[in-house]
Parts: structure tokens; sequence; C-alpha cells
């Protein structure tokens, strides 16, 4: 059936239609009041078309469409079939974070992490957690009071000694066997997945049971545990009513644009204060003037309110055609009456103001390449990772030998956020002969953190290893040898033909779950430049052994010249390639004028030169 013959066919009805091209994919999926007379507005000579339109129709050979009873269906299934299939020339919201939520992992001795992406892996999650703040402080006082675990080894109960963790009363210690059986370990987790359920008052009842129960028999110790306990869920309990009380719930939505750039800015405010603020972007908007705004948001809107938590009221800086259908199906989403409103004065217009100005600077940062707030890269950084700590120390590895000579490795070092060159430093692999850059990875790590052990210095909180599956298993050994299995570990994986390029991410213990390298985000560019900081660090630390290298097997070359002379030598002019360019009179005042004239004879000897006369 050819396309005139399609549009023939086409009902009166609300519906989506979906625009293909040769090869079958879709290009554009989009909604209707009436199919009939959307679908054909594409297809009509005499309509004028803005530029992006008129080049999807160009691609178009066939379309489909789908029949629904109402607007709002047609508004839920369109955003849906957006999300599957990520046409072309839709516009994608192309930051899927939502808010933050706290994950219970699904194994035999679980942790809670926090996260953005609810995925179906087995794991219990809960949220949303409003403000953000409020997932940091919960999944604080669930390592604190109930105490269950932060690493990613695999717990089997043979290691010889717990980590620093149980010290500081943060870990129950599973992982050692004697300190807590599994039993018990279970108890605590399901104490924090009732405190999590919101049944504070049902959990608090229960652990002033035990209270009692141990105080009667003597147990004071694990009396006063519990007491404690109860105290601290009735006080978490008062936080979370206040947290999601909803005397004033409000989105509030502002965006800038340049070009084909643009920077979208979304405050949450919750009792009348703004508690949080999320961030997108796009660089592939249509160039010209047919850019609209209302369309652009209304899209943005319909997108972002599928899954995420919905408040009672939205502010935007432009009106759109679906804003009283998403309306509508916002308020059966939510059970209670969700107002969208575009203001153009008063107190709502001075707010939605107020977020276009933070839009405006977001823009700067991203595409001005200004000065990110390092706090912001950092908390992005943790949610990424699904860090359990916050991570203000950061140490990175990479290797860099030729054909496995001058074997050395370069270890940086970012303290919140930035490079702390001071604590930067330079390994000469020495147990590696060959190229092997598995083996020297596990001798720089063993080395690195077995000195600071010793000396009582401080460890990272987070771990980058330059390379794949390999590198990250010869740093895993080292550090499972020195008992720092908590500390996570994340290797940086390049693709095969690309080696100057991160294609993902791979992290101790979840090597089957790789996460992809997001060039646009703040935390990854971040990595990137962590990335990059140590491979200067390596190769600039292996040119230089290389150069010395060369320079000395140069210089043994010509008699009398020995180590002390080929040292001041080097010290002074730094390489061979500056040497063999220098005349008698540089060089004399440090090798004295025999060795300096033998020195030059030999250079213009090498250059085809004759020797001077003496």
């Amino acid at each position: 059936m050819t396309i005139e013959e399609k549009l023939r066919t086409l009902p009166n009805s609300a519906g989506i239609y979906l625009h293909k091209n040769t090869a079958g994919k879709i290009l554009y999926v989009g909604k209707a009041k009436n199919l009939r007379n959307r679908v054909r507005s594409y297809f009509q000579a005499s309509r004028n078309l803005d530029y992006k339109t008129r080049q999807l129709v160009k691609q178009i050979t066939d379309f489909e469409f789908i029949v629904v009873d109402s607007e709002v269906e047609a508004l839920v299934l369109e955003s849906n079939l957006i999300k599957k299939h990520k046409p072309r020339f839709n516009i994608m919201l192309k930051d899927d974070k939502q808010y933050p939520h706290l994950k219970m992992t699904n194994e035999p001795f679980p942790k809670v992490v926090i996260t953005r992406k609810i995925v179906r892996d087995g794991s219990s999650y809960y949220g949303p957690m409003l403000p953000a703040s409020l997932a940091r402080k919960t999944l604080d006082l669930v390592n604190r009071a109930f105490q269950l675990r932060t690493c990613d080894i695999e717990i089997d109960g043979k290691l010889s000694r717990p980590c620093l963790e149980y010290h500081l009363k943060r870990c129950l210690g599973p992982c050692v066997k004697g300190l807590c059986t599994q039993g018990e370990y279970q108890e605590a987790a399901g104490d924090v997945k009732t405190l999590l359920e919101g049944k504070n008052k049902e959990l608090a009842a229960d652990l002033e049971q035990r209270m009692w129960r141990f105080s009667e028999d003597g147990k004071y110790e694990l009396a006063a545990k519990y007491r404690d306990l109860r105290n601290t869920v009735i006080a978490l309990g008062e936080q979370q009513k206040m947290a999601y009380t909803a005397e004033r719930d409000v989105d509030i939505f502002g965006f800038y644009r340049e070009e084909q750039r643009l920077a979208l800015q979304l405050f949450t405010m919750r009792e009348g204060r703004i508690v949080g603020r999320r961030e997108f972007f796009w660089e592939d908007l249509p160039e010209d003037d047919s850019f609209d705004a209302g369309d652009f948001l209304g899209e943005v809107l319909i997108q972002y309110y599928s899954t995420d938590y919905v408040p009672l009221e939205i502010h935007v800086p432009n009106d759109f055609e679906d804003r009283i259908t998403l309306e509508r199906l916002l308020t059966e989403r939510r059970g209670r009456r969700v107002r969208i409103f575009h203001p153009k004065i008063g107190e709502k217009r001075h707010l939605v103001e107020l977020v276009e100005t933070n839009a405006k600077i977001a823009f700067e940062q991203r595409f001005r390449v200004l000065k990110p707030d390092s706090q912001k890269v950092l908390e992005e950084l943790q949610e990424v990772l699904e860090l359990s700590h916050f991570p203000d120390r950061i140490e990175s590895f990479d290797i860099s030998n030729i054909s496995g000579s001058e074997n050395v490795a370069g270890i940086v070092v970012f303290d919140n956020g930035k490079p702390a060159k001071n604590l930067y430093r330079r390994l000469i692999i020495k147990t590696v002969h060959g190229q092997d850059d598995f083996a020297s990875m596990h001798e720089a790590v063993l080395r690195r953190y077995k000195r600071i052990l010793d000396e009582g210095g401080q460890l990272p909180r987070l771990i980058f290893i330059d390379g794949g599956k390999g590198q990250l298993s010869a740093a895993s050994a080292a550090m499972n040898l020195l008992d720092l299995e908590q500390i996570m570990l994340v290797g940086l994986v390049k693709p095969p033909k690309k080696h100057k390029e991160i294609s993902h991410l791979i992290v101790r213990g979840r090597e089957d779950q790789p996460i992809p390298f997001e060039r646009n985000s703040l935390a990854f560019r971040l990595i990137l430049q962590i990335r990059e900081e140590t491979h200067k660090t390596a190769v600039e630390f292996h040119r230089k052994r290389r150069e010395k290298r060369d320079f000395t097997s140069e210089l043994s070359e010509i008699p009398g010249i020995g180590d002390k002379r080929k040292m001041k030598l080097l010290k002074e002019f730094g390489s061979i390639e500056r040497i063999a360019k220098l005349s008698v009179a540089d060089m004399a005042p440090f090798v004295g004028k025999k060795a300096a004239t033998d020195i030059a004879a030999h250079f213009e000897n090498q250059r085809g030169l004759a020797p001077k006369p003496s």
C-alpha cells in the first residue's frame, strides 16, 4: 500500500503516528487529536513547513498509526514509544537520571547505595528522596546505626581480618568468620528495609521490645544499642515527615538557548523552599528560527513526568499545546489536582526568571568551559558509580613502556576534585621484565598502598585503573593482599580500535554491568581529566627514563667519559639531542676542555663532519 492510499484510510480519531524511512527505521513519533488531519498535513504542498520538518518529510517513505480512546492515552503511548525507539527527529530528554533512590542489593549480605537508575535486578528501591540531601543523610544513618557493609567484595567469611570500617563501627564485619553470622546480618538488613519502607513506628516498637528483652537478660550493652537505634529511627521519621509535607509542592522550569545548544534547569520547591536542582543539555536543536519553545517544553515535560515524581504545581516559561491534556494525565497519576502554570507577572514569574538565570549560568559552564562546582561534580560521580562514600580523594594508575623497556607507572591524586600535584608519584617497575601490563599494574598498586599503610598515610575513596578487566583484576588482587577490599576500583576501558577514547567503565565486583561513558556529563569529564593527567604523568616519566638511557648509552661509546661526567651533562642539559648541538665552550665548564673536545668530535663524526683541528 502506497503512502497516498494509506492517507485515504486515516480515521478522524485520536492516536499516535510513526514516520519511517526506506530501511523501516522510525524517524518520528507524534500524537494527534485527529490522525487524519495531522498526518495528511505533512504531505500538503501548500503548507509552510519549518526546516526540521522539511528534512523529515524528505526521508519519509512509510508511516504507521495506532488509534487510542483519548488524548491522554495518546500522550502516554507517544512518550513510551519515544523512549523505546529514540527517533532522530524527536526532542530527547538526554539525561535519564531520576530523583535519588536508595537501593538495597539482592545479595546474601545486602548493602544500601544511592542510585538514580531503577533496573530489574532483584534489588529493592526506595524513593524518590526529596530533597536529594535526605538520601545521603539516610544512607549515612544506615551505615552508622545499622552497620551494613559498603564494600563490593564477595562475602565468604574467609578474610583473616576486617577492614577499617569494622573498627570504626560502620560495618558488622561479615567478611571475617566469627564477627557476624548471616542471621545477625539479615536481622540488621531487615531493620533497614523496614526503615526504608517508611514503617518507622513499627520498627521503633520492635527495637524497644529488643531493648527490654536484653535488659531483662542482663545484656546491658546490647540493650543500650537498641535504645540508641530506637531514638535514631524516631528522629529520622520526623525528618521524613517534614521533607514530604506538600504545603507547596512545585517544579519550576527555565531554559537558555543559543543556536543549536540549550541548557534547561529544573528547580524543585517543597514547603516554600527550593530543595533541589537538575540540569539537562541539548547540542543538536534546529539551527534556524523554526525552534518552537512551546513544542520543545511540551515534549520535555511529557517525557520527564512519564516515570518520575509528580508535584502539585509545575511552572514553565512558555505555554504549549498539550498543557491541559498533560494536566489531566498527571492528575490521574498523582491522585490530586495537578496544575501547569505559564506565569506572566508576580512571584511565580519571578521564580521562572530565577531558574532561567541559572540556566544561562549552566549553559556557560557546559558550553563555554567555565569551571564547574567541584562538590556538585563529585556528588554526580558518587551517584554514577553508586559509591557509599563521597569521593573526596581519588587516585589513578597508568603503565607506560615501549616493548617492555623502561617500564614505569604514573600515579596521580585528586583531592576534592582538583589535582594535588605534590602528591603525584612515579614508580619504576622492578619485578617485571618484558611487556606485561597486568603484572606491572599489580606491582604498582601493591607497592603504593603497602607504603601508605606502613607510613600511616591517607587512603583514597576511589581508584581508577587505566585498562580493562585484566588490569582491573591485577589491581584487585594487589588490594586483596593488603586487606583493602572496601576501596572501589574502576577500570577505564578503551575500544579495540580507538585507543585514545574511553568507551565504558567497569567496577570491581560488577564487571558484568559496564557503565557507558557519557562525554557530556560533568562527572565523566572529571574522569577524562583524571585519566589524561595520569597518562601524561606516566608517559613523561617513561620518556625521561628513555632519554636518560639513550644518553648514557651514547656517551658510553666515548673513551674517558665516566658516570660522573655523564650525570653532570644530563643534569645541566637534559637530553642527548641538546648535547649533540653544543660547542666545546658550552661543555667545558662542566666536564673540562679535553672531555668537551672529545664529546664534540664524537657528534661531529656522527654527522659526517671532519673533526676540528686542535
